[in-house]
């Protein structure tokens, strides 16, 4: 049976994949597996992680690998002339179709098509490429001949087609036509050490061609390398290695300030918060912490609003002891004898420094409502994803926009196991 760890490592290095993270060799197994049936393949990952390399497995180690493979960007190509690219059109057909033209489908009979950025073809394209996949057939644009085609399909998306799927903008039946087999690429920042793996086979490329002394990474600026996220996955590192080896024409040996001076300034390194890296969190979560964290300042100022109305004579110390809420608004001096005016609404007794008891009560309700935790939060976020997926992980961790390993972390962390 295919996928030995022997010959894993020589098909990934026939292919040029550098890595040894365990979901980059579930990948490669799981494709050498596929590849001798005719079976259709989604392949899933981030821009840039490599998703076409996988797709040339496949072909490769296919009963077809003597026929064709043509690998076609459905992003790139207008919405107008993708039908005529992919299934071709007759003569006069359209304006400028001066002569006959096979299209994609035809011309690899026999053989293995790639289409990437599946996500982008259009509705009535989609149609059609069901047809293929179903019966084998399709018509010409401007043509009413039916015609055959012995083709497999491999398919790569960056995006969440299921997404897609309930925006109306992707089929259902194709997705789960196209779904056969699901192969998931995963992303730099899944693979942890392999990101200094393909530093060095990518330095030692671009001294190659420059004739120059290979770059190399201080300890140092290696822990840098490892925590950024690299959004562009090995697209951007790979860009980032050659922009180095050119420019360091004195030092070779990189050090940490150095290489954070090549990274994008926006987001050179991982964001801490509360002691967890950005390595460990998505943006997703990010955004969530950044959001709670303004709810509970927001929770803070009714409090001490609160707290204003049932002591006016209070005020001005607890303003000062809370400047921090208010950076940026216009010191105002309040007087000992002066009443409060703060135009907080909707209290509309506020303004001359007093309450009723109902409404000083509602506004404690709601301070107490707004003090919910972000672990509460995340808990009902990651149990209504779970029950949506009917509790397979690995989708309601794309989800949630979170790895499967933090995913796993999180369920252990709150208890959520069945």
């Amino acid at each position: 049976m295919a996928g030995t760890e022997t010959e894993i490592q020589n098909i990934k290095q026939r292919f040029g994949i550098i890595g040894n993270a365990p979901m980059l060799n579930h990948a490669v197994r799981v494709a050498m597996q596929v590849a001798p049936t005719d079976m259709s393949v989604l392949i899933t990952g981030e821009s840039g992680s490599g998703k076409e390399s996988f797709s040339k497995i496949i072909h490769s180690l296919s009963p077809r690998k003597h026929g064709q493979f043509t690998a076609i960007n459905c992003g790139s190509i207008p919405e107008g002339t993708i039908d005529s690219e992919l299934f071709g059109h007759e003569k006069g057909s359209f304006t400028g179709a001066h002569e006959a033209r096979k299209g994609y489908f035809e011309v690899t009979n026999g053989g293995t098509i790639f289409l990437d950025e599946i996500g982008e073809m259009p509705l009535s394209t989609q149609a059609r490429l069901l047809r293929v996949l179903e019966y084998g057939e399709f018509i010409k644009v401007g043509s009413s001949k039916v015609l055959k085609t012995d083709v497999r399909v491999v398919a790569a998306t960056n995006v969440n087609l299921l997404n897609k799927v309930s925006e109306g903008r992707f089929r259902e039946d194709l997705y789960y036509r196209l779904n056969s087999v699901p192969i998931y690429v995963p992303p730099l920042r899944e693979r942890e050490k392999d990101v200094e793996l393909l530093f060095r086979k990518f330095a030692t490329d671009f001294a190659e061609k420059y004739k120059v002394k290979p770059i190399s990474l201080t300890e140092e600026a290696k822990v840098i390398l490892l925590k950024y996220r690299f959004p562009g996955n090995i697209r951007q590192l790979k860009n980032l290695v050659e922009q180095i080896s050119v420019l360091s024409s004195e030092h070779k040996e990189i050090d940490a300030q150095t290489l954070i001076n090549y990274l994008p300034k926006e987001s050179t390194l991982p964001a801490v918060i509360n002691g967890q890296s950005g390595k460990d969190m998505s943006e997703r979560e990010i955004l969530y912490k950044v959001l709670f964290d303004l709810k509970k300042d927001v929770t803070e100022v009714k409090k001490m609003v609160l707290e204003i109305l049932s002591d006016p004579a209070q005020a001005q110390q607890i303003l000062k002891n809370n400047t921090h809420l208010f950076e940026g608004i216009h010191e105002t001096k309040i007087q000992p004898d002066q009443p409060v005016m703060l135009n907080i609404n909707p209290v509309p007794n506020a303004v001359h420094g007093t309450a009723d008891d109902e409404e000083v009560h509602d506004i404690a309700h709601e301070a107490e409502d707004d003090s919910l935790s972000i672990q509460k939060k995340e808990k009902e976020l990651i149990v209504r994803a779970l029950s949506k997926n009917r509790n397979k992980r690995k989708y309601a961790a794309r989800d949630l926009g979170i790895s499967e390993r933090t995913l796993y972390r999180k369920i252990k962390e709150y208890d959520l196991e069945k």
